[in-house]
Protein backbone atom coordinates (compact mmCIF):
# COMPACT_ATOMS: atom_id res chain seq x y z
CA UNK A 1 0.00 0.00 0.00
CA UNK A 2 1.15 3.54 -0.69
CA UNK A 3 1.55 6.52 1.61
CA UNK A 4 -1.77 7.98 0.50
CA UNK A 5 -3.98 9.79 2.98
CA UNK A 6 -7.42 8.34 3.65
CA UNK A 7 -10.25 10.27 5.28
CA UNK A 8 -13.17 8.92 7.25
CA UNK A 9 -15.82 9.77 9.79
CA UNK A 10 -18.36 8.34 12.17
CA UNK A 11 -22.00 7.82 11.15
CA UNK A 12 -23.21 11.21 12.42
CA UNK A 13 -20.15 13.07 11.10
CA UNK A 14 -19.11 14.62 14.42
CA UNK A 15 -15.76 12.75 14.36
CA UNK A 16 -13.53 12.98 11.32
CA UNK A 17 -10.09 11.45 10.88
CA UNK A 18 -7.25 10.94 8.45
CA UNK A 19 -4.99 7.91 8.17
CA UNK A 20 -1.81 8.13 6.14
CA UNK A 21 -0.41 4.90 4.71
CA UNK A 22 1.08 2.58 4.13
CA UNK A 23 -1.99 0.74 5.39
CA UNK A 24 -1.20 -2.73 6.73
CA UNK A 25 -3.10 -5.71 8.11
CA UNK A 26 -6.14 -5.25 5.89
CA UNK A 27 -8.49 -7.87 7.25
CA UNK A 28 -11.95 -9.01 8.14
CA UNK A 29 -11.99 -9.87 11.84
CA UNK A 30 -14.54 -12.41 13.04
CA UNK A 31 -13.53 -12.36 16.74
CA UNK A 32 -16.27 -12.18 19.32
CA UNK A 33 -14.88 -8.94 20.76
CA UNK A 34 -15.02 -7.08 17.42
CA UNK A 35 -18.46 -8.49 16.65
CA UNK A 36 -19.88 -7.31 19.97
CA UNK A 37 -18.17 -3.90 19.83
CA UNK A 38 -19.59 -3.20 16.38
CA UNK A 39 -22.85 -5.13 16.60
CA UNK A 40 -21.92 -6.78 13.30
CA UNK A 41 -20.92 -10.29 12.17
CA UNK A 42 -17.35 -9.11 11.43
CA UNK A 43 -15.34 -5.88 11.14
CA UNK A 44 -13.04 -4.78 8.31
CA UNK A 45 -9.82 -3.17 9.64
CA UNK A 46 -6.71 -1.48 8.30
CA UNK A 47 -3.71 -0.42 10.36
CA UNK A 48 -1.31 2.52 10.18
CA UNK A 49 1.43 3.85 12.44
CA UNK A 50 -0.24 5.56 15.38
CA UNK A 51 1.63 8.77 14.45
CA UNK A 52 -0.07 8.66 11.03
CA UNK A 53 -3.62 8.66 12.41
CA UNK A 54 -5.20 11.99 13.29
CA UNK A 55 -8.62 13.00 14.58
CA UNK A 56 -9.36 16.15 12.57
CA UNK A 57 -12.79 16.98 14.06
CA UNK A 58 -14.56 15.96 17.24
CA UNK A 59 -13.30 13.71 19.98
CA UNK A 60 -13.49 9.93 20.24
CA UNK A 61 -14.61 8.13 23.34
CA UNK A 62 -12.27 5.32 24.35
CA UNK A 63 -13.37 2.05 25.93
CA UNK A 64 -10.87 -0.49 27.32
CA UNK A 65 -12.63 -3.62 26.08
CA UNK A 66 -10.06 -5.99 27.59
CA UNK A 67 -6.69 -5.52 29.33
CA UNK A 68 -4.42 -3.57 26.98
CA UNK A 69 -7.07 -3.19 24.27
CA UNK A 70 -8.81 0.14 23.63
CA UNK A 71 -11.58 0.81 21.16
CA UNK A 72 -12.41 4.29 19.91
CA UNK A 73 -15.97 5.22 19.03
CA UNK A 74 -18.31 8.16 18.70
CA UNK A 75 -20.20 8.88 21.91
CA UNK A 76 -23.04 10.45 19.90
CA UNK A 77 -23.81 7.82 17.27
CA UNK A 78 -21.89 4.81 18.66
CA UNK A 79 -19.90 4.23 15.47
CA UNK A 80 -16.84 2.02 16.00
CA UNK A 81 -13.74 3.73 14.59
CA UNK A 82 -10.47 2.43 16.07
CA UNK A 83 -8.77 -0.45 17.84
CA UNK A 84 -5.43 -0.35 19.62
CA UNK A 85 -3.58 -3.08 21.46
CA UNK A 86 -0.56 -2.65 23.78
CA UNK A 87 1.03 -5.67 22.07
CA UNK A 88 1.16 -3.55 18.90
CA UNK A 89 1.62 -0.14 20.54
CA UNK A 90 2.97 1.54 17.39
CA UNK A 91 -0.14 0.61 15.35
CA UNK A 92 -3.71 1.83 15.33
CA UNK A 93 -6.44 0.02 13.44
CA UNK A 94 -9.35 1.88 11.86
CA UNK A 95 -12.61 0.59 10.43
CA UNK A 96 -12.48 0.43 6.64
CA UNK A 97 -16.25 0.93 6.38
CA UNK A 98 -15.90 4.37 8.04
CA UNK A 99 -13.74 5.68 5.17
CA UNK A 100 -15.23 8.35 2.90
CA UNK A 101 -14.68 5.85 0.10
CA UNK A 102 -14.75 2.37 1.65
CA UNK A 103 -13.91 0.78 -1.70
CA UNK A 104 -10.33 2.13 -1.82
CA UNK A 105 -8.92 -0.44 0.64
CA UNK A 106 -10.00 -4.07 0.49
CA UNK A 107 -9.29 -6.77 3.09
CA UNK A 108 -6.64 -9.30 2.10
CA UNK A 109 -7.27 -11.91 4.83
CA UNK A 110 -9.83 -13.11 7.32
CA UNK A 111 -8.79 -13.55 10.94
CA UNK A 112 -10.33 -15.26 13.96
CA UNK A 113 -12.45 -17.46 11.73
CA UNK A 114 -12.55 -19.84 14.71
CA UNK A 115 -15.12 -17.36 16.12
CA UNK A 116 -16.99 -16.88 12.83
CA UNK A 117 -20.78 -17.00 13.07
CA UNK A 118 -22.04 -20.12 11.32
CA UNK A 119 -24.41 -18.29 8.97
CA UNK A 120 -21.62 -16.11 7.52
CA UNK A 121 -20.20 -17.21 4.19
CA UNK A 122 -16.48 -16.46 4.10
CA UNK A 123 -14.77 -15.21 0.97
CA UNK A 124 -12.94 -18.27 -0.41
CA UNK A 125 -10.47 -16.00 -2.25
CA UNK A 126 -9.06 -14.58 1.00
CA UNK A 127 -6.68 -16.51 3.26
CA UNK A 128 -8.46 -17.52 6.45
CA UNK A 129 -6.71 -17.85 9.80
CA UNK A 130 -8.14 -19.50 12.92
CA UNK A 131 -6.69 -16.58 14.94
CA UNK A 132 -3.99 -14.33 13.43
CA UNK A 133 -1.28 -14.96 10.83
CA UNK A 134 1.98 -15.97 12.45
CA UNK A 135 0.39 -17.43 15.57
CA UNK A 136 1.97 -20.74 16.57
CA UNK A 137 0.32 -23.66 14.76
CA UNK A 138 -1.99 -21.25 12.92
CA UNK A 139 -1.60 -21.86 9.22
CA UNK A 140 -4.13 -20.46 6.79
CA UNK A 141 -7.12 -22.79 6.56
Amino acid sequence: MSDETYSGSCFCGSIKYTATGPVRYLCLCHCESCRRAAGAPFVAWGSVDVDNFEITAGSMSIHESSPGVCRGFCKQCGCSLTYSNKQREKDIDFTLASLEDPTVLAPTAQIYVVDKISWIETNPDLPQYPTVPGAEDNDSI
